[in-house]
């Protein structure tokens, strides 16, 4: 069973319905009991960091998923979902993370920009991947070159350690990272078709 974290951010329904067609089990829930009956949790998101992170601490829920992910229990971060598993973001403001990897998200517009590109922010469309840690399990169905959907403003800097997979778009973007237990999808697997499904497919055989 994976539970879904409901804590007012993102779009819920495609992703339980993109794990559903994949035949597997799953539940939206912002209960803590939920969570600790899983095999695995899902962290989804959209929209701005600061707000995000205050929804899901003022669920209470904080402590309980950085016991899950102590403890070894699988955890993916998808989109702002990743974003807020590191240490701080510096979107509009400054403001902390849940502090699972470490690195910051910065603005994207500002690195374009300094780079000499025109690119249009948000970073919105198809983009390979480009995979630096063939041995991690999450890319296990994956290879050099499928694409995957993106749409976002702020990207994680200060995380090599962390790669899995990188996407270009005028500078590296990480897509996919880890941790331990944790890991981290800045792209959207449950709208990236087939190959995103196998993203699904992978983090659930943990």
């Amino acid at each position: 069973m994976i539970s879904i974290v409901d804590y007012g951010v993102g779009n819920l329904f495609s992703l339980s319905s993109s794990l559903a067609k994949l035949g597997i089990e799953n539940k939206i829930t912002g209960e803590a009991a939920d969570f600790e009956a899983a095999t695995h949790i899902i962290l989804p998101g959209v929209g701005a960091f600061g707000d995000a992170m205050a929804k899901l601490e003022a669920t209470g829920l904080v402590p309980c998923l950085k016991a899950k992910a102590a403890n070894g229990k699988p955890l993916l971060g998808i989109c702002l979902g990743m974003q807020l598993l590191f240490e701080e973001s510096l979107e509009y403001g400054s403001h902390k993370g849940l502090g699972l990897i470490k690195g910051s998200v910065c603005p994207l517009e500002n690195d374009l920009r300094a780079a000499g590109f025109g690119y249009k922010v948000p970073h919105m469309g198809w983009n390979a991947l480009h995979i630096v840690n063939p041995e991690s399990p999450l890319m296990k169905n994956s290879k050099d070159g499928d694409y995957m959907y993106f749409v976002h403003s702020f990207y994680a800097k200060n995380c090599e350690n962390a790669l899995v997979a990188t996407a270009e778009y005028g500078v590296t973007v990480p897509a996919t990272v880890s941790n331990g237990s944790v890991y981290g999808c800045q792209f959207h697997p449950e709208k990236s078709g087939a190959r995103g499904l196998e993203i699904l497919k992978a983090f659930a055989d943990l």
